[in-house]
């Protein structure tokens, strides 16, 4: 059971990341799934997609849940019939859950070069800091485009926008930890965030 990593950021609050080498059968065989997420799961045409899933409704087991206890509201937002917040990533490899006291969002990147690419796409404020020739600039654009999908997962409102809307105050990558803020329909407010690095990947969680 490759349970990757356990982090416990705060006393309500805590992270759990998978690394996918299951074969779908193996992932699958051992769940008790709900007949929406298996129709979910077979509908889907990626296998790395399906495993990612399955994935992480294993570390849905290693926190003491089940499919079962997982919904969906209106706007994709996942919710645990409990009451306690949560937010589910994958992406290739890993796949990560957080689950708290607290409204929280999660994002898993792979670092990739091409995410230069479309940096002024997801990075305003942010450019004052950013240095493109640094040999950090990739990790630093990867680490802003987790922080803001974990933003916009833990709002859920659809019309946030990535550029005009969040903001991630400056920081280093040795601090793995830095602040950022939502600036919506008169809306200001601002939130802790976190990220770690590993095997060429970037989780970033945001922590109301």
């Amino acid at each position: 059971m490759p349970l990757y990593k356990s982090i416990t950021p705060n006393s309500q609050t805590t992270v759990k990341i998978w690394k996918i080498e299951e074969t779908y059968d193996d992932l699958l065989s051992p769940l008790d799934l709900k007949p929406e997420s298996l129709t979910r799961v077979l509908g889907m045409k990626s296998e790395l997609h399906q495993r990612g899933f399955l994935s992480a409704r294993h570390l849905l087991r290693e926190f003491g849940y089940t499919d079962q206890d997982l919904y969906y509201d209106e706007n994709g937002k996942p919710h645990l019939k409990n009451g306690k917040h949560i937010s589910i990533t994958h992406s290739f490899t890993f796949s990560g859950v957080i689950i708290s006291d607290n409204e929280v969002g999660i994002d898993i990147e792979m670092q990739r070069e091409k995410i230069a690419k479309i940096a002024k796409k997801f990075v305003e404020y942010e450019f004052e800091y950013l240095d493109t020739e640094a040999e950090d600039y990739i990790n630093k654009l990867t680490v802003i485009w987790g922080i803001k999908e974990s933003l916009y997962k833990l709002f859920a409102t659809p019309g946030m926008l990535f550029r005009e809307h969040f903001l991630v105050i400056p920081f280093s990558i040795k601090d793995e930890e830095t602040m950022c803020w939502i600036d919506y329909n008169g809306l200001k407010k601002r939130y802790n965030s976190h990220f770690l690095e590993f095997e060429g990947f970037t989780c970033a969680y945001v922590i109301e």
